[in-house]
């Protein structure tokens, strides 16, 4: 149990990680569009995720919806940039390994906390969920990283006009799933080094009773 402290903070690390990966994955705000014309989007910020882009609009845009409007985007939409397109795969793909991580740690801190003293009953788990937090925090970091070269050089995109959004924006800026994407990938990185970082005790007993 003492030389596995390192390890516990990685579960906790990776869980927090984790969560913030499946939170970023949800917020609607990857980026922040800045427009001039006020007739439909009438606060002029419109907001731009992964998965859709919504904005206050006071004119009836879309049935059922008077204030907000907000269009999914569709996996067969031609439109969507490239940063976006990957960004819906990684990260699915990030909370996928990252929850792998989760399992295997579980897995060798129960051991751990059990008793158990066979080395193929731990080390293993922990290095395994080292390389998924890993592997989690690198998938999170490209579209990230990907998207937030997009914001700062104020790159377009050619909306449809069913959309009601124009193809550039006077400006735009990172919304809030940006830091919340970054400190998850600092997290599970952390969380990865950790778990990669056990080292059995030669003294331990090989066997298990």
């Amino acid at each position: 149990v003492s030389t596995s402290h390192l390890q516990l903070a990685a579960f906790a690390l990776g869980t927090v990680g984790w969560i913030l990966c499946t939170i970023s994955m949800g917020i609607v705000d990857w980026r922040v569009w800045h427009v001039n014309n006020t007739t439909i989007i009438s606060s002029g910020i419109a907001w731009v995720g992964i998965w859709k882009v919504c904005f206050i609009s006071y004119l009836h845009v879309s049935p059922g919806y008077r204030e907000q409007f907000c269009h999914k985007f569709s996996g067969y939409d031609s439109f969507i940039p490239h940063e976006i397109h990957a960004a819906q795969g990684l990260l699915l793909i990030a909370m996928f390994m990252g929850l792998l991580g989760l399992a295997a740690t579980i897995i060798a801190l129960r051991n751990v906390y059990m008793g158990i003293t066979h080395k193929t009953l731990i080390a293993p788990f922990f290095l395994v969920g080292g390389f998924f937090y890993i592997s989690a925090g690198l998938c999170v970091l490209i579209p990230v990283s990907w998207n937030f070269y997009s914001i700062t050089h104020n790159q377009s995109i050619a909306f449809p006009p069913s959309y009601y959004m124009p193809s550039s924006p006077a400006a735009q800026e990172a919304g809030a799933a940006i830091p919340v994407g970054i400190v998850a990938v600092i997290l599970l990185l952390l969380s990865g080094t950790f778990s990669l970082s056990y080292r059995f005790p030669m003294t331990a007993n090989t066997v298990t009773k």
